[in-house]
C-alpha cells in the first residue's frame, strides 16, 4: 500500500506530537511508500519510503498559503498514495475528500476525543472509516466506526527493573532518598488539564507529613494558558508547596520515559473523555496511574476502583494516593506490570498499526 498520511506536525522534539513520528515510521516498515503532508514539520528520523511535505507553518506562512500547498500537494502526489489516513485533523477530511473520492482513494479519519463539532459530522460522511481508540473516544453514531485502541511503542516506554531502582533512589546531590513519594503529571498547561486538584491534594498530602515531590511536565501554549500556569505557581507558592511542585517545562516525547522511570505514581487529573496518551506511556512503563478521565474506566479493568476518581475531589484523590503509597515494593510492581500487560496486548503501536492497514483492504 502507498499511504498519505495527514497530521499536524512531524518533529521528534515535540512534547506532545513527539509520538507522530514513532506512528509514521510504523507506518513505513508496513507500507510500500509513505507521503506525509503536516501543517509544521521539525526534526525528524524516518525511513527512505516516507516523503514529509509541510504546509509551512515553521517559515510563517499566511493560512492562505496553507491551503494552497495542501491542495498542490495532493495533486502532484496523487500518483503516489492510494489510500489517506488522517490523524485528529478532521478539516483536511473536509478539505480533499471530495478530490480523493474522486480519485477513488480511501479516506481513514482517526479521531479520539470527547468533542463532537459539526465539521466532524461532515467528515464522517465523507470518509470511508473512522479508527478511534475506545467507545468514548468518538461519539458519533457511525457504521464506519473501528475501535482499534492507542499506539503506545512499549519498547521505548519500558523501564528496566535495575535502572528503575537506580533513578528512583537517586536524590539532591546523589544522596539516595528511599523514603520520599515520587508523583508525576505530563499534560499541556491548561484549564481543562484542571492542575489546581492535584496542587490541592498535594497540600492536603503535606498536612499529613507525607514526604513526597510532584513533578509537572508541559508547557502552556497560548497566551491564555501562560496566565492558567502563573495561577497555578501562585497558588503553589500561597500554600507553601515550592519546595513540594515543580513545573519542569515542556519535555521532549522520546525523553519522558527516563522521567516516568524516577517517578512511583503518574497522576491525571483532566477528563476531556479521550485516551491520554501520556497515561497510556506511564502505564507502559509499569508506573501505577491515577486518573479521573471517565474513558479510562474501561482501561482499568478490574483496577478502576482503586485508579479511577471523582473529578475534581482532591480529598478522594488523597486517598487513592494513600492507598498506592500504602502498597508494599511487591504489591506495586505488581500493579505496575499487571498496567503493563493492559497496554502491550490492547495498546501496542505495532499491533494498531497493523489493525488499521487491515481495514483498508
Amino acid at each position: 500500500m502507498k499511504l498519505l498520511i495527514l497530521t499536524q506536525k512531524v518533529d521528534i522534539n515535540d512534547d506532545v506530537l513527539g509520538f507522530m513520528h514513532g506512528w509514521i515510521a510504523e507506518f513505513a516498515k508496513n507500507c510500500e511508500k509513505v507521503i506525509v503532508i503536516c501543517l509544521k514539520k521539525g526534526e525528524y528520523e524516518l525511513p527512505e519510503n516516507v516523503k514529509v511535505l509541510s504546509l509551512g507553518k515553521e517559515t510563517g506562512e499566511s493560512r492562505i498559503k496553507y491551503l494552497i500547498n495542501f491542495y498542490k500537494y495532493i495533486w502532484q502526489e496523487r500518483k503516489n498514495y492510494d489510500a489517506v489516513f488522517v490523524h485528529m485533523n478532521y478539516e483536511y477530511v473536509n478539505l480533499g475528500g471530495i478530490f480523493w473520492r474522486l480519485l477513488g482513494k480511501k479516506i481513514g479519519l482517526w479521531y479520539a476525543h470527547g468533542k463532537v463539532k459539526f465539521q466532524l459530522k461532515i467528515a464522517e460522511i465523507l470518509a470511508d472509516q473512522v479508527f478511534t481508540s475506545t467507545s468514548s473516544g468518538f461519539r458519533l453514531p457511525s457504521k464506519k466506526l473501528y475501535i482499534v485502541g492507542q499506539g503506545i511503542d512499549v519498547n521505548k516506554f519500558k523501564v528496566e527493573s535495575k535502572k528503575l531502582l537506580a533513578l528512583k533512589n537517586l536524590g539532591e546531590g546523589g544522596k539516595v532518598n528511599e523514603n520520599r513519594f515520587n508523583i508525576i503529571s505530563i499534560g499541556r498547561i491548561s484549564p481543562v488539564k484542571n492542575y489546581e486538584t492535584l496542587i490541592r491534594a498535594a497540600e492536603i498530602l503535606k498536612k499529613q507529613g507525607l514526604n513526597f515531590s510532584v513533578e509537572i511536565l508541559g508547557g502552556p501554549g497560548t497566551a491564555k494558558q501562560e496566565e492558567y500556569l502563573a495561577d497555578l505557581k501562585l497558588m503553589v507558592k500561597i500554600n507553601g508547596l515550592e519546595n513540594i511542585v515543580n513545573f519542569l517545562g515542556p519535555v521532549s516525547n522520546r525523553n519522558i520515559a527516563d522521567y516516568l522511570a524516577k517517578a512511583d505514581l503518574f497522576i491525571n487529573t483532566s477528563n476531556t473523555g479521550s485516551l491520554d496518551k501520556a497515561i497510556l506511556e506511564a502505564m507502559a512503563c509499569g508506573l501505577p496511574v491515577i486518573s479521573c478521565n471517565e474513558a479510562f474506566l474501561e482501561i482499568f479493568k478490574d483496577y478502576k476502583d482503586n485508579l479511577f476518581f471523582t473529578a475534581g475531589d482532591a480529598g478522594e484523590l488523597v486517598e487513592k494516593i494513600n492507598s498506592i503509597n500504602n502498597l508494599d515494593d511487591t504489591g506495586r510492581d505488581g500493579l505496575g506490570e499487571n498496567l503493563r500487560n493492559i497496554i502491550v496486548a490492547d495498546h501496542s503501536l505495532p499491533g494498531l498499526i497493523k489493525k488499521i492497514l487491515n481495514l483498508y483492504k
